[in-house]
């Protein structure tokens, strides 16, 4: 079997790297990808498998014209992981004439990806400075509702989709911001799952697992505001297994994809902050820090967000990195109050 077709299926660009390797090393000794045999991958020795991966931290990656820079680790850990994958698609996934995989032997499963180490510190930092601060959260909003049109030329296309879309992304990015859910508990909400007496939502978690979440009852609200337009706007139903969040295609509705759902916040927020543009999980985590900061319980953030270890919590929550910032402005205020 010709492996062109996996090269269309799986990550062109790092597989490519991959197969141009094995070319030029000899392994495979042909002349063109796509002639590849299969034989090639089941019969790579772990060695090689080892020195594609030298070869690939040892390549300078060009930044302009005179400067190149030698890859990341997680770049590094993206090609492994997706060779990873193929391997496993092509020995455990796939079925040839006789309903046998291609070849048993996956060289790659002896190839681990290289864990990236950070301290708390590192990464709640990392976190801090990606998401929304003190009010801007709420500036946000109200840049949404009563700002963002303004923005967009008069008669276009945009204003357009917008003023049909105001309600419903609002409520999209309200939501995220008022209960800290994850993209695709969001897309897969259901109308039965909405519970607008108590300010709660049913959703799934990570491992399938059902879950009660309450919301912040203006979040709840906008999404009554949004239900007002859904079947009109989008020729929804309203039977309790439709999705909340629908689009209009070919004039019916159907589900917003998580992907949609990606883009719209980046969009929303790359026009409220030039060039900063973030993503879901950037407003979950936006949402976990302020629930820290109000209630200082780490028990009832690990309850909202799903999570089931006081590590992952624990990130929106660092008072030894605030008290190691708190220490340095104080030095800076002896250098201050000294003339040097």
């Amino acid at each position: 079997m010709e492996l062109i077709i996996l090269y269309a299926i799986w990550t062109v660009h790092d597989f490519k790297i991959f197969f141009e390797w094995l070319i030029a090393e000899g392994i495979a000794e042909v002349k063109d990808i796509k002639e590849i045999p299969l034989s090639s991958l089941e019969h790579l020795k772990l060695d090689q498998a080892k020195n594609f991966f030298k070869y690939l931290q040892r390549r300078d990656i060009p930044i302009n014209k005179k400067e190149t820079k030698k890859p990341e680790k997680v770049s590094i850990n993206r090609k492994i992981s997706a060779l990873r994958s193929l391997f496993k698609y092509l020995t455990t996934q796939t079925e040839n004439e006789d309903g046998e995989p291609y070849f048993y032997r996956n060289v790659m499963q002896k190839i681990e990806v290289n864990k990236i180490k950070e301290t708390l510190g590192a990464r709640a930092n990392k976190i801090s400075t990606k998401i929304f601060h003190d009010e801007d959260d709420l500036n946000f909003l109200d840049f949404l509702k009563n700002g963002y049109a303004a923005e967009l030329p008069e008669k276009s296309k945009a204003l357009s989709y917008f003023k049909r879309d105001k309600e419903r992304d609002f409520a999209i990015i309200s939501l995220f911001l008022g209960s800290g859910i994850r993209v695709n508990e969001l897309a897969s909400l259901r109308l039965r799952d909405l519970d607008f007496v108590e300010c709660q939502i049913n959703v799934i978690r990570k491992g399938g697992k059902a879950d009660t979440v309450p919301v912040a009852p203006p979040s709840m609200k906008d999404l009554q505001e949004y239900l007002k337009v859904r079947a009109i706007r989008y020729h929804a139903d309203t039977d309790d297994l439709d999705y909340v969040f629908v689009t209009k295609t070919h004039n019916t509705a159907s589900p917003l994809s998580v992907r949609a759902i990606q883009q719209l916040v980046k969009k929303y927020t790359k026009a409220y902050k030039v060039n900063k543009s973030m993503s879901p999980h950037k407003l979950r985590h936006t949402y976990a820090t302020h629930l820290m900061e109000e209630t200082g319980d780490i028990h009832l953030l690990m309850r909202q967000l799903g999570h089931s270890s006081t590590t992952t919590a624990a990130l929106y929550s660092n008072p030894e990195q605030e008290k190691a910032k708190q220490a340095a402005r104080l030095m800076g205020n002896r250098r201050n109050n000294t003339e040097i």
